[in-house]
């Protein structure tokens, strides 16, 4: 089968669609299938042709209305060269030239949502098949009027992910102080990282010695320094900024916050899961599926400063309830893996052609 990525770029900057859209790419060749990826490149290409899949730079960014003929042109040139049986899009622009090339190209064009509350993620519903990272997005997207036929749940997995055998050897730049407590997102208020800090400040963490790392970037930051300041929490509350490394962060983490007030599922938690870290998540979205509905971590309400901070006191307060939620952690991680993932992708796919 010969299956064609659409994508913004592929730059290495903690984007959950780029990682997944990766994973997938490489372990679909892996599998012998012929793997192509149209992007604007980035920083994986490099893995991507590692790993036997070719990248072609296609631009998709929005741009000036003047540009977007050249654009759609280039991808007819793509199509006709490639001829694919599978265009797949991450992301919207992706679909919209889908939609048009299926005009000039008979194949099949499949969509992920992985962001479905932006206004934005009805367009991914053009697709023949529409996959949502968990079923609380597919839910969403058949609210949007999907038909269900068209709809189906593919849940992410990052476990064997290419891209952290890439980063093993990368140096982490720091060693963390225990006990620690950390969060991977982008500084968002989406991400919550806000309710994290307070949650932090009100639980015993300060009272035990802990220390909370904030990996990652994004436009919010300052806002989030500031809270830091205004608690005087500045020497236990450290932003890290993006790290390529990430797991080697995550296997010094004693417990791991993912406080979303939005998720459509949540890569970090899995990456948590794997590393050995108590998980501690919102119960919001997709997150309860990457958690076993709270089997394999705690879930408490998006937004909610004392409940979140009550659970960290007593993980931080007592070594047996922290090396249970530890052990929990793992049970299962196995079923979410980037092996697995690809797997369910490539059934989709021949359903789809049939």
């Amino acid at each position: 089968m010969k299956i064609l990525h659409l994508a913004n770029d592929v730059r290495e900057s903690g984007n959950g669609i780029i990682n997944v859209l990766v994973d997938l790419a490489c372990n679909q060749a892996k599998r012998g299938h012929e793997v192509v990826v149209a992007s604007g490149g980035g920083e994986y290409v490099g893995l991507l042709e590692r790993h036997g899949v070719r990248h072609i730079a296609l631009q998709q960014r929005p741009l000036p209305k003047v540009m977007l003929p050249v654009m759609a042109m280039k991808f007819m040139g793509i199509l006709f060269k490639e001829r694919p049986d599978i265009v797949h899009a991450h992301m919207v622009t992706g679909v919209f030239l889908g939609k048009m090339g299926k005009a000039v190209k008979d194949y099949t064009l499949v969509s992920t949502v992985h962001n479905e509350f932006n206004r934005s993620a009805r367009y991914m519903g053009m697709a023949d098949r529409v996959v949502g990272v968990s079923r609380a997005v597919s839910d969403s997207m058949l609210r949007r009027r999907v038909r269900p036929g068209r709809v189906a749940t593919i849940h992410n997995g990052t476990l064997g992910t290419p891209r952290f055998r890439e980063n093993a050897d990368k140096a982490t730049t720091i060693a963390m102080f225990r006990p620690s407590v950390a969060t991977v997102a982008g500084l968002f208020h989406r991400k919550g990282i806000d309710v994290l800090i307070r949650a932090f400040a009100a639980s015993r963490a300060i009272e035990v010695g802990a220390h909370l790392y904030v990996i990652g970037e994004g436009r919010d930051r300052a806002a989030f320094e500031t809270i830091v300041r205004e608690l005087k929490l500045h020497e236990r509350v450290h932003f890290l900024g993006f790290k390529e490394n990430v797991m080697a962060h995550l296997k010094q983490t004693d417990v791991f916050v993912l406080a979303s007030r939005r998720e459509p599922f949540g890569l970090a938690v899995l990456e948590a899961r794997e590393a050995g870290c108590a998980v501690i998540a919102s119960d919001v979205d997709g997150i309860p599926e990457a958690l076993g509905g709270g089997t394999s971590g705690i879930l408490v309400p998006p937004g909610d400063v004392q409940a979140l901070a009550a659970q960290l006191s007593r993980l931080l307060g007592s070594p047996q309830a922290l090396a249970e939620a530890r052990r929990k952690a793992r049970k299962g991680i196995e079923r979410f893996s980037a092996g697995k993932m690809a797997d369910d992708y490539l059934e989709l796919y021949e359903a789809a052609r049939r």
